[in-house]
């Protein structure tokens, strides 16, 4: 039985690609902030699925402290990891993680980053594996990385534009991390689930929000990238690639194309979560 961690799984995209997951008898962990909500989710997928093998573990990802405790329960109990899909995000938030990061940035990125480093030489060694990271289409608007910024509190009106930096760093890490995982038996992959009708939209102004809704596609469509990625014999081959709503292999940004941009991130990374590099 492969076992596949979806981060963000009680809501949305998240609980769909758990729910599909967990039909095709995978073990699956559900890594979230609200046990409450978590719980509930647990209980709508056995329902669905009466064998399920779904469980809830506590991750917060903008709280460092929350993403170690989080990898270390998983690594002492000493199960393998196939699958990790960094699936949880924020969208419009302002503000600083409790670390000082940027909440889009420390969250969507930095949170994942350290949770995915952590893991790793389990998920190498349970091989073959596959790291999916939820990116977006917002990460062609992002023009550039101001490095000082994502150590202070939002700076944009909307919060757009941090959004679709935390964005490109997904994109960019995917592809880092494609690069050192050369000639192992991992493969990386980054998605853009479509402008799905979810949570993580919550924090955006109203007017946008109203915008958005008219382009807005459903949680079960929006799945569908992430768990080809994840499930598709086709794609084991591939790694590091970027695509779009259903699993259609995109060119992305062409600044994700940026091979020192996606080194230097993670140095930055590795720094600001007291890793090497």
């Amino acid at each position: 039985m492969k076992t596949i961690i979806v981060t963000g799984a009680n809501t949305g995209i998240g609980k769909i690609t758990a729910t599909e997951l967990a039909k095709q008898g995978t073990h699956v962990i559900l890594a979230c902030r609200s046990k409450d909500k978590t719980e509930k989710v647990l209980e709508d997928i056995r329902r669905e699925v009466p064998n399920a093998n779904v469980e809830f573990v506590s991750l917060d990802l903008g709280d460092l402290g929350s993403v170690r405790a989080c990898a270390k329960s998983l690594l002492d109990r000493n199960i393998p990891i196939h699958g990790l899909i960094n699936n949880a995000g924020l969208a419009g938030s302002r503000g600083q993680t409790k670390d000082g990061f940027e909440v889009q940035f420390g969250t969507n990125h930095l949170g994942h980053y350290l949770f995915t480093r952590l893991l790793l030489d389990r998920i190498i060694e349970s091989g073959p594996s596959r790291i999916i990271n939820v990116a977006s289409a917002s990460h062609y608007q992002a023009k550039h990385i101001d490095w000082d910024a994502l150590q202070k509190p939002t700076r944009s009106v909307t919060a757009l534009n941090e959004y679709a930096v935390s964005k490109l760093s997904n994109v960019l890490f995917t592809k880092e991390l494609a690069r050192r995982l050369e000639g192992t038996k991992v493969t990386t992959y980054a998605v853009h689930p479509g402008v799905v009708a979810t949570d993580v939209w919550r924090k955006v102004p109203a007017p946008f929000r109203w915008l958005m809704k008219k382009f807005m596609i459903t949680p079960e469509k929006g799945a569908q990238a992430s768990l080809r990625c994840a499930t598709d014999p086709a794609l084991a081959s591939e790694s590091g690639r970027y695509y779009d709503v259903g699993g259609k292999e995109k060119r992305p940004a062409r600044l994700a194309d940026d091979v020192e941009l996606a080194k230097t991130l993670w140095t930055k990374s590795a720094e600001w979560t007291g890793l090497s590099e």
